[in-house]
């Protein structure tokens, strides 16, 4: 996801996995956290439409079965 926006904050990441691991964090984490996320938003933003809506909600994320 090089060319794409870095959607996640690494600075937290890497302090997230440090405190709960003590392991470090590649740098290429981020962005490919971050292709992840836009990959569930976009497949979010497609649920929502589905029920046509124009906000995408926490249950287009999927198990969330309201």
């Amino acid at each position: 996801m090089s060319d794409q926006e870095v959607l996640v904050v690494q600075s937290k990441i890497k302090k997230y996995i440090k405190a709960k691991s003590g392991m470090s964090t590649s740098g290429s984490v981020a962005g490919h956290l971050s292709g992840l996320i836009a990959q569930m938003c976009d497949q979010a933003m497609d649920n929502a439409a589905a029920s046509k809506r124009k906000t995408v909600m926490d249950r287009d994320f999927g198990g969330n079965d309201e």
